[in-house]
């Protein structure tokens, strides 16, 4: 009763389909790849099959010693460790060639963040609602900071679908694998932010939600009405602009909010 609470607890949903393993892990013939989170190893065993070697981090300690006792493969490293907070030797990230991996839920977007960051590309299995969010388009009632950072950050191809069923103990929603390569476009920290509040004001008008959200930029109601009113674009609603031309919005108001504090 315990491990079935805590494996809930953890956000673990493990894949019992082998098939599906096997058509994830036909893209790490003769590769390096990192596992995030192999849980009871079902795809671990097919990636060492295949791989030239795999590095597979688990968070659950328990779950990690039983992988140890269970798997010998002289191409597999385990690491018991959160992936968000591990810092693996700079020798041994270079030498990753692709991540695969059934993602838990609940970190699915810092795993796409780190993707763009580190410049990898991946094999994700992911929930499909999330999924959906990262292929939105402008105009779709998906469309969010998530579609935005995703067009810009990286090539997405989907793979195959994967009903719940696939899955135990099974999650309330379907899956989806993906293929995703970075773009190389570089997205810092504050134009992530920037576009966050952009989109949380995303069926308003650029001008609007510039002034909607001038206490977070740090803007007297003066100083974001002028930037609001200066802005090309200030009159198409969030929602309907292309993401490169919110990153683009993303940048005018980081320069405006810079030169008006004089930073």
């Amino acid at each position: 009763m315990l491990r079935k609470f805590r494996t809930r607890e953890l956000g673990q949903n493990f894949l019992v389909n082998k098939a599906i393993a096997e058509s994830e892990s036909e893209h790490a013939h003769g590769r390096v790849v990192l596992e995030i989170g192999p849980g009871k190893g079902i795809l671990t065993r097919e990636l060492c099959k295949r791989a030239k070697k795999v590095i597979a981090i688990e968070k659950d300690s328990f779950l990690y010693n039983q992988l140890k006792r269970e798997f010998q493969m002289p191409n597999l490293v385990l690491i018991n460790a959160d992936f968000l907070r591990v810092d693996l030797p700079p020798a041994e990230m270079g030498e990753i060639d692709i991540i695969i991996a059934n993602i838990p839920y609940g970190i699915s977007g810092k795993v796409i963040e780190w993707l763009s960051e580190n410049k990898k590309e991946a094999v994700l299995c992911l929930q499909k609602e999330f999924v959906m969010r990262m292929l939105a388009m402008p105009g779709e009632a998906e469309y969010s900071k998530l579609s935005v950072f995703s067009h810009l950050s990286l090539k997405t191809t989907e793979i195959m679908a994967v009903p719940r069923g696939n899955f135990s103990p099974p999650p309330n929603v379907d899956s989806e694998i993906i293929y995703v390569r970075p773009t190389g476009t570089e997205i810092p920290k504050k134009e992530r932010d920037v576009i966050g509040l952009l989109m949380q004001h995303k069926k308003k008008t650029l001008r609007n939600a510039v002034i909607d959200s001038r206490k977070a930029l740090g803007l007297e109601k003066e100083a974001a009405s002028s930037l609001a009113e200066s802005m090309d674009k200030n009159k198409e609603r969030i929602f309907s602009m292309r993401p490169a031309e919110i990153l683009n919005a993303a940048g005018e108001i980081l320069g405006s909010v810079q030169k008006t504090n004089g930073s």
